[in-house]
Order: C-alpha cells, then structure tokens, then sequence
C-alpha cells in the first residue's frame, strides 16, 4: 500500500467527520465535544481482532458495521442516546488500500442509520493480526443511567427481540450446523454479522423509568444475566418455554435440541436484557407496540445466587457453557 497515514485519513475517514465541526475535518489531533445542558457523558469502547472477533473473510463492510453496533449496544444498554465515536485502526502490513476503502464505507453507511458522526482516532501499522477499536459517546440526563447493579427482588427478567439466532449463523458460517433452509441460513447469518443496538429501547426504559437494571447480551444470556443478578446480589430464574426465538432458530432447534445451548450461551446477540417490577408490565406491552419490537418476559429476580434455567416440566436445565470467555 503506497499511501501515507495522513492520504488514508484524508481520502476516507475525514468525510466520515464532516457533520461535527469540532472534529475540525481530523486535521488536529483531538476534537471538542460540546454536552447538552443538563445532560452527562456516556462513553465505552471495545476492540475487535481478526480471528478472534471476526472471521478473515469476512467482508470489510461488514466488519465495520459491527464494530460500530457493539459499542451503540454498550450505550444502549445505559439509557444513553449516541452523538459520535472514534476509531483506532491496527492494519497489517499487507492490507490493500481497497479493503479500508470498503471498511471506512461501512462506517459511513452505519453511522448514517443512527445520525452520529466520526470525531477523530489513529491509524497505525502493525505485524500481527488486523486490531480495531472504537470508542463510542453517548449522553444521558444528568445523573441518570441504566445499571447492571440495581435491580430488586421480585422484578420480571425481559429480553428484546430475539435469541440465539446469532450463536446458530456464527456455527453455520463455521461448517459446525447445516441451516435448514436458504432462508433461515440468511436470517441467522446477518443477525451474526448485522447486529441492532436496541437504542430507542434503552433510552425509553429509562425516561420512562421502567427498568431498574439492564445489560446487553454480548457474551451470552447466562453468563451476562449472571452479571445482573451477581452485582444486584439476587438469584435468576428463567423459563425455558419463554424464551423468544425466531422461525429460523425454532426450525434448528426443531433438528437438533441440543442447539438449546448455543441459545443459552452462545453470545453475539446484543439484545437487551432488564428487570423491571411487576407493575409495569401493562406498561412495556405498550412500548414493544410501540417501538415494533419484542419484549418477551422470561423469569424473575429473587433472594439468593446464580441464574437458573428450567424447561417445561420444571426440570432444571444444565447449562455447559454460560457464555463466551474473554480469557
């Protein structure tokens, strides 16, 4: 690749920043943000790895477009509405200046579905493997959040939209599950690949004050409701038989029962998982029609430790694996 730095950050990551003035066209090297009044900052950021959060042959677009959603989730999941973000790029030596063409492209097109703009990052070169990072900002009333940590004895567990479905097309773009139709081989794979920030939920929960905990499922349902009812210090219950699941994931299931685990565990759905106390139920039920979304619930918080998952007979479901391991 013959261009410089300064070439790459000019032809494709500089227009990306045109709507924020105090990015200031990614000529310095920090930009000013200004924060509502009455409003406070919201930040996050996560990194992805080739081969470990996303497959070498995935398309650039692609990747940039989940880069961008998980970190949108994060901010979802705190109540928090999103205004910009930044980007530090680690591209190997070898990389064609096509491929960031077409990563700063899917960049662009994400960041105009949820109206925020690029304000700055770095761009470096790099011996192992191609490392991404972003950094995303939201704002929240003053004060105000969602938290993982605050929920009550006696809330309902809800979920968003549906699970399982990502864990099932990560395996079949693997070669470890054959999809059972054309159809659902599509849905399942771009519900891996195209994740949806639940942004309108998550602000709504909050200044409506339905929820008093909530959290993404990134790692898995298990494992990050386990960090809800952990840092709140009660015990989950949830029901099997409630569980929301697309047509295309019942119709795997169907096949094989034990995919029940990659549900369960299997990560990647970014969904948002809240507990919310019984008297609002009248209440969520209208904002799911509201916001075209389902909001399904499926148990409760109670005194003690642990998350519990029972089938339709009350049996206890083993759970294999909670949900994916950072280490």
């Amino acid at each position: 690749m013959g261009a410089s730095e300064f070439d790459l950050i000019a032809r494709y990551f500089a227009p990306l920043a045109a709507a924020a003035p105090g990015a200031f066209a990614l000529t310095n090297d920090a930009a000013l943000v200004d924060v509502p009044d009455g409003r406070s900052l919201v930040t996050t950021v996560d990194s992805m790895v080739a081969g470990v959060h996303f497959r070498d042959e995935d398309r650039p677009t692609e990747i940039a477009a989940k880069l961008l959603a998980v970190n949108l989730s994060d901010l979802a999941a705190m109540g928090a509405r999103p205004f910009g973000y930044l980007v530090a790029a680690s591209f190997p030596q070898t990389v064609e200046e096509a491929w960031i063409a077409e990563f700063a492209a899917g960049l662009g097109s994400e960041q105009a579905i949820f109206g925020i703009s690029l304000l700055g990052g770095d761009t470096t070169s790099t011996t192992g493997p191609l490392t991404l990072s972003l950094t995303a900002f939201g704002h929240v009333p003053s004060g105000k959040c969602l938290q993982r940590a605050t929920a009550r004895a006696g809330d309902d567990i809800y979920v968003s939209g549906w699970l399982g479905d990502a864990a099932l097309g990560l395996d079949i773009l693997s070669g470890r599950l054959q999809a059972s139709s054309t159809e659902a081989r599509a849905q399942l794979v771009r519900r891996y690949l195209r994740p949806t920030p639940r942004l309108a939920l998550g602000a709504a929960l909050l200044e409506m004050e339905l929820a008093s905990a909530a959290l993404d499922v990134s790692d898995g349902l298990v494992a990050d409701l386990g960090h809800m009812a952990r840092q709140s210090g009660l015990a989950a219950g949830i029901e099997w038989a409630a569980l929301p699941l697309s047509p295309a994931a019942r119709a795997q299931l169907a096949r094989d029962a034990a995919l029940r685990q990659r549900v369960l565990g299997g990560g990647d759905d970014y969904e948002l998982v809240f507990a919310a106390a019984p008297v609002g139920r009248a209440d969520i039920a209208k904002l799911a029609r509201r916001l075209d979304l389902p909001l399904t619930r499926i148990g409760s918080l109670s005194p003690g430790s642990g998350v519990s998952v029972r089938d339709e007979a009350g049996r206890r479901i083993a759970v294999t694996k909670a949900g994916w391991a950072h280490f």
